[in-house]
C-alpha cells in the first residue's frame, strides 16, 4: 500500500551526519602576514575567490604564498550541485569592470600563474564565455608574462559559446568532470557527463598547444573501476592533466561522504593515471583543481618537452 503525504513539499530528506575526518586529511590553520595581505587585496579590488566560497581546506597555505583563485561573474550560481558550497539562485548582472580588476590584482600579487574560475551562468546567452575571454585578455594586457589557467563551466546548451574562450587562448583550459557518470543525477543534476567530456575534446581540437585539465572527487560513492573508466574517457579526449582529491562534505545538507580514500589508494590512482598516459597527475586527499597550479604548469611544460624529445 502506498501512503501519500498531504503536503509533500514539506517532506524533507534528513540531513546527513558529517563523519570525522581521518588524521591524514586534517590541516593546520595558517594565517600569516602574507595571508592577510592577499585577503586585503581581494577585498580592495572587490573580488571573489573560490578559495573562500568553496571553503577550500588549502586556503591558508595558498594565500600565505600569495596565490588565490579568482571566481568571476558573481557569487551566485545558477546550478545546485549537491557537493558544492557556492550559493544557488538568481545572479546579479555582469560587472563590466571586473576583468580589469582581476588583472590589477594579478599584477599587485605578482603572480607567475593565475587560475580564473567562475560560477555557472545559465541565465546568460553565452554562459559567460565572452566575460571569461575578456578577463583572459585583460590579464594578458596587464601582465604579459603571467600564464593563465581557466576553470570554466560547461556552457550547456549555449551552442559554440566556448569558442570565445578557446580563441582567447589561455595556457590551460580546465573543466572538471567532478564525478563518475552514474552519480551525475545526484551530484551534478544540471550537467551532462558527455557534454563536459566533449568540451574538453573541443578545447584540445581548437588549440592543440593549449594544455587541458580535468578533475575528479572521490568519496561520493564511486568504485576504483568507475574512476579507471573516467580516466580512459579523459585520455580519449586528450586531457593532459588529471587532479583527484577527496570529497569533503561542506554541511549536513550536502551530498554525504561515502568513505574516505586512504593515501595509499590515492598513490594507486596516481600510478594508474600515469600508466594511462596523462602528462601530469595530482592525486592526494587534499588535491584541488588549483592547488599548486603554478608548479603543476611548470611540470606540464617539462613533461611535454620530454615527450616530444622522446617522439611519443
Amino acid at each position: 500500500m502506498t501512503i501519500q503525504l498531504r503536503h509533500p513539499e514539506k517532506a524533507k530528506k534528513p540531513d546527513s551526519v558529517i563523519p570525522r575526518k581521518p588524521k591524514w586529511i586534517r590541516k593546520k590553520k595558517i594565517e600569516s602576514a602574507e595571508y592577510y595581505e592577499t585577503r586585503r587585496l581581494m577585498r580592495d579590488h572587490g573580488l571573489t575567490t573560490v578559495c573562500e566560497e568553496a571553503a577550500c581546506p588549502n586556503i591558508g597555505e595558498c594565500w600565505s604564498q600569495r596565490h588565490a583563485t579568482m571566481m568571476i561573474m558573481g557569487e551566485t550560481c545558477t546550478r545546485g550541485c549537491s557537493f558544492c558550497n557556492v550559493s544557488t539562485g538568481k545572479p546579479d548582472a555582469l560587472d563590466v569592470f571586473e576583468p580589469g580588476r582581476v588583472a590589477q590584482a594579478v599584477k599587485k600579487l605578482g603572480l607567475r600563474h593565475v587560475v580564473i574560475t567562475s560560477v555557472d551562468r545559465d541565465d546568460l546567452a553565452d554562459g559567460g564565455a565572452d566575460h571569461i575571454a575578456q578577463t583572459i585578455r585583460a590579464v594578458r594586457h596587464q601582465t604579459p608574462d603571467t600564464t593563465i589557467e581557466v576553470l570554466t563551466p560547461d556552457f550547456l546548451g549555449k551552442g559554440n559559446a566556448a569558442d570565445a574562450v578557446f580563441e582567447a587562448a589561455p595556457d590551460v583550459f580546465n573543466h572538471n568532470l567532478e564525478t563518475v557518470p552514474h552519480l551525475y543525477p545526484r551530484v551534478r543534476p544540471g550537467a551532462r557527463y558527455y557534454t563536459s567530456l566533449r568540451l574538453l575534446d573541443d578545447a584540445k581540437r581548437a588549440n592543440p598547444q593549449m594544455f587541458t585539465k580535468s578533475g575528479l572527487m572521490v568519496g561520493l560513492g564511486e568504485s576504483i573501476n568507475d574512476v579507471r573508466q573516467v580516466m580512459d574517457d579523459m585520455r580519449a579526449a586528450n586531457v593532459d592533466f588529471l587532479t583527484v582529491g577527496q570529497y569533503l562534505q561542506p554541511t549536513p545538507k550536502h551530498h554525504p561522504i561515502d568513505r574516505f580514500w586512504t593515501p595509499e589508494e590515492f598513490a594507486q590512482l596516481e600510478q594508474i593515471a600515469r600508466g594511462k598516459g596523462f602528462l601530469g597527475v595530482s592525486a592526494t586527499p587534499l588535491t584541488r583543481s588549483s592547488f599548486h597550479a603554478d608548479e603543476d604548469f611548470a611540470a606540464l611544460k617539462q613533461a611535454r618537452q620530454q615527450s616530444l624529445a622522446a617522439g611519443t
